[in-house]
């Protein structure tokens, strides 16, 4: 999702901006505090949907790339074909693919759920009639049920977060090349509602991580978790995927966070990209240490290691929402909407914090034993009733919003009656 209410850029060309050199710290907090939690009124809604891809009717065989990119056509991502146009789906969504090659649809974003649901279906269905074509579909779970984590693409980037956490243990390889998730974009919201959103979009993830947790099996076996696939992200490296702990400041707090984070990557050109080990943005801009042999770093540098990230929620200008477990094709709808709902107002944002504040943190509890948790079952039952009170902002007909609500009711009955 692109960023959704730019600042006025008072530096110059784009081109100029991002070369900057970082003078110091302070300087490095300001920027990041700027692009990350961009102010302006909650009007728009996004959504990037991930899957695995396997052989139809031969799960476990290894995905064959150039199978892949033969579907895929000229919308395959440069980092599988760097040849290739790369070309948007007809309705809009750009193609990407993570290490393991799951394929990410991510729409542009829209002033209603509704639109975005139309954009969504449209490209969800071209690309898995693509798929098909070439003897391939679209799994349906948030952890690859059949094959154990494999890289297929061959970047730098990869490569060499694959040698950082690979010391950590099977976590890193497991999120980069095994995982699928179902993460919803939405606006900051104004200045004085930034903190609330903010908190707010902390507070319902246990909760709905719990909810719609479905990466109990990965590889062939059942790993006893209600979300393997989360678990795998919390195993990467903790100071990279640690969740927030919500304040009064987001944009303060962030910044400073993102001064204090080790460099994961380092670009290189054709040279290996690994970091210097524990080498903290502060330490780049400031030359100590390692740093010393590097060049100093820009704008432009900065940005790059906001994407090295993995919050449950990562700001980007608008709030990224990453927690959720990836949904088969027909089931991403009521999520969404659900979390659409639960921040459509100001008054529901509130209630949403209140509710959850039993389950704060609860995200291993969460992902291990999802609603078998009696807390994370009743919140998550209170939030689901509030949500559903909330649907009518969605831009659906009554009908669809019924709909809605008895598909979440089900799914909360579902995923109760399975943690028994």
């Amino acid at each position: 999702m692109t960023a959704v209410h730019d600042f006025p850029d008072r530096s110059g060309s784009a081109a100029n901006r991002t070369a900057r050199v970082l003078a110091d710290r302070a300087e490095g907090e300001r920027y990041v505090a700027s692009v990350c939690f961009k102010h302006g009124p909650p009007r728009l809604l996004g959504v990037e949907l991930e899957f695995t891809v396997h052989h139809a009717g031969a799960p476990v065989r290894p995905l064959d790339p150039d199978v892949l990119a033969a579907a895929l056509g000229p919308h395959t991502p440069r980092t599988l074909r760097p040849d290739s146009p790369a070309e948007p789906l007809p309705a809009g969504s750009p193609v990407s693919l993570e290490p393991g090659c799951q394929v990410e649809l991510s729409p542009p974003p829209q002033a209603s759920l509704r639109a975005l649901h139309a954009v969504v279906e449209a490209d969800l269905a071209y690309l898995s009639g693509l798929l098909a074509r070439h003897g391939l579909e679209l799994g349906g779970a948030g952890i690859d049920e059949h094959r154990p984590p494999h890289r297929v693409l061959r970047t730098p980037r990869y490569a060499a977060m694959e040698r950082r956490f690979a010391p950590l243990g099977d976590g890193g390889l497991t999120m980069m090349c095994s995982t699928a998730g179902l993460q919803v974009c939405v606006d900051a919201g104004e200045a004085h509602e930034i903190a609330p959103r903010w908190a707010a979009a902390h507070a319902m993830g246990p909760p709905l991580l719990a909810l719609f947790a479905n990466s109990s099996v990965h590889a062939g076996a059942n790993t006893g978790f209600a979300s393997a696939r989360w678990l795998a992200v919390l195993e990467t490296e903790p100071v990279r995927t640690r969740s927030a702990d919500p304040g009064p400041d987001p944009a303060g707090e962030w910044a400073r966070r993102m001064m204090d984070t080790p460099l994961m990557v380092f670009p290189r050109g054709e040279r290996p990209w690994d970091a210097p080990e524990g080498l903290t943005f502060a330490d780049w801009i400031a030359g100590r240490g390692a740093a010393g042999m590097l060049r100093r770093p820009t704008v432009e540098d900065l940005d790059y290691h906001l994407t090295t990230m993995f919050t449950p929620v990562r700001p980007h200008g608008y709030l990224e929402l990453r927690f959720l477990d990836g949904q088969p094709p027909g089931e991403w709808l009521p999520p969404v909407a659900l979390v659409s709902a639960l921040l459509a107002r100001p008054s529901t944002v509130e209630l949403v914090r209140r509710v959850c504040a039993p389950v704060a943190g609860k995200w291993a509890e969460a992902a291990r034993t999802g609603l078998a948790d009696r807390e994370l079952a009743a919140v998550a039952e209170e939030l689901v009733e509030l949500g559903i009170a909330g649907l009518d902002t969605t831009g659906f007909p009554v009908a669809v919003v019924e709909e809605l609500a008895a598909s979440l009711r089900a799914r909360l009955a579902a995923a109760r009656g399975s943690s028994r």
